[in-house]
């Protein structure tokens, strides 16, 4: 008489536990391949006087870059603009310079990342353009004669402003069509007190001018007439 015979039963655990072991074999073996590429982010700093000169628009913070390595190589580096100091890229010439030298820029990053090679940086060109910093004092004056006051009511003081200048700093090109003077309005409506307000300056909102002081105090006193003065 033939017993039966006894089916081991299924062990998902276990089958999952091997299945993850193989799969971590394979991982491990794959990384120690040779051959690999990847592109990945890195962060450069760009040298220059920045006492003489100013960028008329945004330098990128990061370049992308082909490198090649073993597996692990590239997975220690996969996230380079977050683990390593930013590479400098030196301008010499500021004023003349209009694009990035890649081929430059590529040699600097092989002698700072020594564990990867690094076969080129992702772009044919990267533009960039710079101008000489100008700084400018502009001289604030109040807008004295359209002070709205209340019926009767005089300016009876010397109109005071602190600052009296300001000074603008960015690109010459903008800065040599800046106005010497500012006239600075004074936005309350029937004014019949002493006046003691600061009022922002809303006029150099240019994302490359830098301002000494964005508002200027301005105070002065007020008075009424008692008798409309007669011819």
């Amino acid at each position: 008489m033939n017993t039966p015979q006894q089916t081991r039963p299924f062990l998902p655990a276990k089958a999952l536990l091997c299945l993850g072991a193989a799969a971590l074999f394979w991982f491990l073996n794959a990384l120690n391949k040779n051959g690999y590429t990847l592109n990945v982010e890195y962060p450069v700093h760009f040298v220059y006087n920045d006492s003489l000169f100013v960028p008329v628009s945004p330098l990128p913070r990061t370049v992308t870059v082909n490198v090649s390595s073993d597996g692990w190589g590239l997975l220690r580096h996969a996230w380079l603009p977050f683990r390593v100091d930013p590479v400098d890229y030196v301008v010499k010439d500021p004023i003349r310079a209009s694009v990035i030298n890649t081929s430059s820029l590529a040699a600097t990053l092989a002698e700072q990342v020594k564990k990867l090679q690094v076969n080129y940086v992702v772009a044919d060109t990267l533009e960039m353009g710079f101008d000489r910093r100008m700084t400018k004092t502009i001289q604030l004056v109040p807008d004295s004669l359209n002070i709205n006051l209340a019926p009767r009511f005089v300016v009876s003081s010397l109109i005071n402003l602190t600052p009296r200048t300001i000074q603008v700093t960015g690109p010459g090109r903008l800065i040599r069509g800046l106005s010497d003077t500012l006239v600075v309005r004074i936005p309350r409506k029937r004014i019949a007190d002493n006046y003691d307000e600061e009022i922002v300056l809303n006029q150099f909102r240019h994302p490359l001018l830098r301002v000494s002081a964005d508002r200027v105090a301005i105070s002065f006193e007020v008075g009424e007439l008692l008798s409309i003065p007669t011819k």
